[in-house]
């Protein structure tokens, strides 16, 4: 036993530098505690959304229907009041759980009896937890199994933490989520398996509205069945290690009913970044979802002092970008169509440019990707 012991926890300290060890690790904690299954668990607090990881002995049903009960379930509410680190338990052997909805939808039907675990690692807006469980087929947990869960919780919570401090650019970052909240692309991180384990605003955005991708069972699912398989099959290409990727030929058109949509393009995230990623965010993908008619965020200002426009070109310049026309141009500003083309000649000038589409062009592609803030109403 103590060898054991020795040599889980070392397993659990090598996960520290390489998550992708914590399937190993996992177990051992789990034999240790003779456990017939576990694993850990991801709890996305911001977007109610549990990912399973490194689990084994569980059937794919009752993943499905934890997740789906966790935000009700006893175990969520002991996590609301429990330390990082703190052990809980369940038991059938407790009349308060065998007389709850949880035990009767989720446990019995999968001859699940006992389950302990810990909160492993918490942020704003995320948390982890280890945790194994015995089947109805052998005894209760017995002190001496919870107190031995309660030995290893801290050398998995020092691992996790050690992870997450190592890896500065890992999405774990709530500042990092905001920036990316900012942009007007939908981004979304997809796993090996094609699983999305990150979208930003703009992203959630667009899934919701669903005219064009929505998510089934927790993968980008495109409404067009051409570009749905055609998507699976990039994302798949993407997260493999073995094949260097030519980018330009990962554009895909995500169309909807209507002739319209978005233009997805896929970016790889190399194998040697993701095995310095904290497990729950190990992407293999990044996918950029863009709307081509969604008005840009002009970039004005900054735009006139790289070429030195005056204001009054920059005016001008700005009222073209809109779509108006000389004249349209003249009365939104109130001067005259011949100042228009002055101001235009001049702006020419400046740019290097000698007809109204490049210098158009010219603008659309200093525009910044970020929507425009929101203002509230005083």
């Amino acid at each position: 036993m103590a060898q054991a012991l020795s040599d889980t926890i070392g397993a659990i300290y090598d996960c520290a530098l390489d998550p992708h060890q914590w399937p190993g690790a996992s177990r051992s904690i789990s034999n240790l505690c003779e456990s017939s299954a576990g694993g850990i668990c991801v709890h996305d607090l911001k977007h109610t959304q549990n990912d399973q990881l490194f689990v084994f002995g569980y059937q794919p049903e009752f993943l499905e229907k934890l997740a789906s009960h966790y935000p009700q379930s006893p175990m969520a509410e002991a996590d609301l009041v429990s330390n990082v680190g703190d052990v809980s338990a369940l038991s059938t052997t407790s009349y308060e759980l065998s007389d709850t909805r949880f035990f009767r939808d989720v446990l019995k039907p999968f001859g699940i009896q006992d389950i302990i675990w810990f909160p492993a690692l918490r942020t704003e807006s995320r948390m982890a937890s280890m945790h194994a469980s015995r089947s109805e087929k052998v005894e209760h947990y017995q002190k001496r199994d919870i107190d031995l869960f309660k030995l290893l919780s801290p050398h998995v919570c020092r691992a996790l933490a050690i992870s997450d401090a190592l890896d500065i650019k890992t999405l774990n970052s709530e500042m990092l989520e905001r920036t990316l909240d900012s942009l007007v692309a939908g981004v979304f991180l997809t796993a090996r398996d094609g699983r999305v384990v990150y979208m930003n605003a703009a992203a959630e955005r667009q899934t919701r509205m669903g005219n064009s991708i929505r998510i089934v069972n927790n993968r980008l699912s495109p409404i067009d069945q051409t570009a749905r398989a055609v998507l699976s099959r990039a994302i798949e290409q993407a997260g493999r290690d073995d094949v260097d990727i030519d980018m330009t030929a990962y554009s895909l058109a995500i169309p909807d009913a209507q002739g319209t949509g978005y233009v997805a393009t896929f970016l790889p995230v190399k194998s040697g970044q993701r095995r310095n990623t904290v497990a729950p965010f190990a992407a293999s993908c990044a996918v950029f979802m863009q709307d081509p008619v969604q008005a840009p965020l002009m970039p004005g200002e900054a735009f006139a002092r790289l070429h030195r426009l005056t204001g009054s070109e920059l005016r001008v310049l700005l009222a073209l970008a809109q779509g108006l026309g000389g004249k349209e141009a003249a009365d939104l500003l109130g001067i005259s169509e011949p100042t228009v083309r002055t101001h235009l000649k001049h702006i020419f000038s400046k740019t290097g440019t000698s007809r109204q589409a490049k210098l158009l062009q010219l603008l659309h592609n200093s525009t910044p990707p970020i929507r425009a803030p929101q203002r509230t109403a005083c």
